[in-house]
């Protein structure tokens, strides 16, 4: 009897779990006994005659290098077109420079939110500015370096424009870091 005075029945009681176990012993020695059946016929795993090679397959000789295709002259115009475009950028960075420079020297020691700091770091910000004319002519050349590969044409003539600019945008870089942390000091 439980303690609330019910009966229990039988089958919730230690009958009924080696009723269980017995079940799950039969059903297993059945599963067991039908992958027992004869072992005969089952395939071999030996390499069958069809899976050996044999025979010789042709040399073929490797396929002519195809030579890239010159640059077409609109291309080369573009080119010289960014080119100007960073070298412009560029001039006018390096034109700005000096003040820039000399307002972040005088804002060096200055709190921030000060007069001396907001004017340093709008001409910073003038600086940067011609520093991304610069970075929007390196990213035309970056598409036109990648569409040039991807199509197997010559991209020597675009890769040496592409290195000026990413020179120039280096220095430009290494200047306003500079700057900056001058400025946060």
């Amino acid at each position: 009897m439980t303690p609330t005075g019910n009966c229990r029945p039988a089958c919730y009681g230690l009958a009924m779990r080696r009723s269980h176990t017995a079940s799950l012993l039969a059903l297993t020695a059945v599963t067991l006994a039908a992958c027992a059946k004869d072992a005969g016929t089952y395939p071999s795993l030996a390499r069958r005659p069809a899976e050996r090679v044999s025979g010789t397959a042709p040399v073929v000789s490797p396929a002519p290098e195809a030579t890239p295709m010159p640059p077409p002259p609109e291309l080369l115009d573009r080119l010289d077109r960014l080119v100007a475009e960073a070298r412009s950028a560029d001039a006018r960075f390096r034109q700005n420079s000096p003040r820039t420079r000399a307002l972040v020297s005088a804002a060096s020691n200055a709190a921030i939110a000060s007069e001396s700091w907001a004017v340093a770091t709008v001409a910073l910000a003038d600086l940067e500015s011609q520093r991304s004319q610069a970075m929007i002519a390196l990213a035309d050349l970056d598409a036109l370096y990648a569409a040039a590969t991807v199509a197997g044409s010559d991209s020597s003539a675009v890769a040496r424009a592409r290195e000026q600019v990413i020179a120039m945008v280096g220095e430009e870089d290494a200047v306003l870091s500079e700057l900056k942390s001058q400025l946060a000091s």
